[in-house]
């Protein structure tokens, strides 16, 4: 891996602004996967990474089946013009097939799911029949083939289900278990260690004093990295003392794969978390064209990514869901996709200055087919509350001014960042 203290036009870029997309690129493809795996049951697999291929050992489905509850009749007796009369001579069930032949002139009943009898191709759905004691009499209009599932029609044998990266979720858990599979290799655990510094922060449940604030972003990062599925090595809160924050960092980056941070990385900002990264890391101090979040910390503690997150609450979470995510994502192994956009109308005048990408915080609705966002109303990067009533960024390019409602601007769904 590179150093991104390094990166040529690095230093030249910290007397300006890096633009959104550049920051963004530049971490991901500074992180890469970690190695080591793990041998899991599918279903304590849940929410981990592939460490391997899936490729199938059978045919899904194994057999021909109905699609339907009806008749399995030969195709040939399809009448193409009038009816037919045909002879029910027993019953298909799923799990208890029928297992003689059906010859011209005759028909099983037979249920969904359940497997074709020998000499039958065709289902007639049960509306589509009349039925008299032990015949059926069916009318022109169907076709032979009809209503059956084939052998190897979802899965074929031998092919690619899942490849490595994948994450595994409810789907892929009914879809390993449908090939008959019970273990899975999967990536180890992310190791991620996180902590506050400062001495004005209190825990929750300690009254305050004159200065004094709680210690909101430690939760803030404890949810959305719980969310993620990591390993949490939750540190606590640092004082500000060159010791406690210098073994701070020697403990995190021996335990863990990634340090995450929030406060204490402005550029210009004198305080010892910045010394203690100058003298055991190598890391970039960056500042971002994008509001919330314009300060931003990236590289190495010794062996451990480094994230130092901006210290105001709705900065943190951006700069985490836009930036630590995906990089989060890709340490653990998993196949990353591109940000979810997509256009929507706005209802609100949104003021804005040129300069810088800037993610306002909406609530997007579906307005007869056409998705509509009001902004949550103040957009100052400490006023927490927007984040919790919002469901999606607005995002807003650097050379933006001001929008007007009716506008069309680019939105980011948060279930798109968390859940995808």
């Amino acid at each position: 891996m590179s150093n991104p203290a390094k990166n040529p036009g690095c230093d030249e870029q910290l007397a300006g602004l890096l633009s959104f997309d550049e920051a963004r690129q530049r971490i991901i493809d500074f992180v890469q996967p970690v190695t080591g795996r793990e041998r899991l049951a599918i279903r304590a697999a849940q929410g981990r990474v592939l460490d391997e291929d899936v490729i199938s050992p059978l045919n899904v489905p194994p057999y021909a089946n109905s699609a339907m509850d009806g008749y399995a009749v030969v195709g040939s007796d399809l009448p193409v013009q009038g009816d037919t009369q045909l002879e029910i001579i027993g019953t298909s069930f799923a799990g208890e097939p029928f297992n003689g032949e059906v010859s011209a002139g005759q028909c099983v009943r037979i249920m969904t799911g359940a497997k074709m009898p020998g000499g039958a191709n065709t289902v007639i759905m049960q509306e589509h029949v009349t039925r008299n004691d032990n015949h059926i009499t069916i009318n022109s209009g169907h076709r032979a083939g009809q209503n059956v599932r084939h052998p190897g029609e979802d899965i074929a044998e031998g092919e690619s289900v899942l490849v490595s990266g994948k994450l595994i979720a409810a789907a892929e858990l009914g879809l390993l278990a449908s090939l008959g599979i019970a273990e899975v290799n999967v990536k180890r655990k992310l190791r991620v260690a996180f902590f506050s510094t400062g001495d004005e922060l209190r825990a929750v449940g300690e009254i305050l004093q004159e200065g004094q604030i709680y210690d909101s972003n430690r939760y803030t990062l404890y949810g959305m990295l719980h969310q993620l599925g990591v390993e949490l090595i939750d540190m606590g809160v640092i004082p500000d003392d060159k010791a406690a924050i210098e073994k701070a960092f020697h403990d995190a980056s021996s335990m863990a794969d990634v340090i995450i941070t929030s406060g204490g990385v402005s550029v210009g900002e004198a305080d010892y978390v910045k010394l203690t990264l100058e003298k055991l890391g190598q890391v970039d101090f960056w500042k971002i064209a994008m509001k919330p979040g314009k300060p931003l910390a990236f590289g190495k503690v010794n062996n451990a990514v480094f994230l130092g997150l901006p210290g105001n609450p709705v900065s943190v979470m951006a700069t985490f869901y836009l930036f630590a995510l995906p990089a989060l994502r890709r340490m653990m192994g998993q196949q990353l996709q591109p940000l979810l956009v997509y256009r929507a109308i706005t209802n609100d005048r949104i003021k804005k200055h040129p300069g810088r990408t800037d993610f306002q915080r909406a609530i997007v609705t579906n307005n007869n087919g056409q998705p509509t966002v009001n902004c949550t109303g103040m957009q100052a990067s400490h006023i927490l509350s927007g984040m919790s009533h919002a469901n999606c960024f607005v995002m807003l390019p650097a050379a933006s001014g001001d929008v007007e409602a009716g506008s069309e601007v680019d939105v980011i769904p948060f279930a798109g960042l968390i859940d995808d």
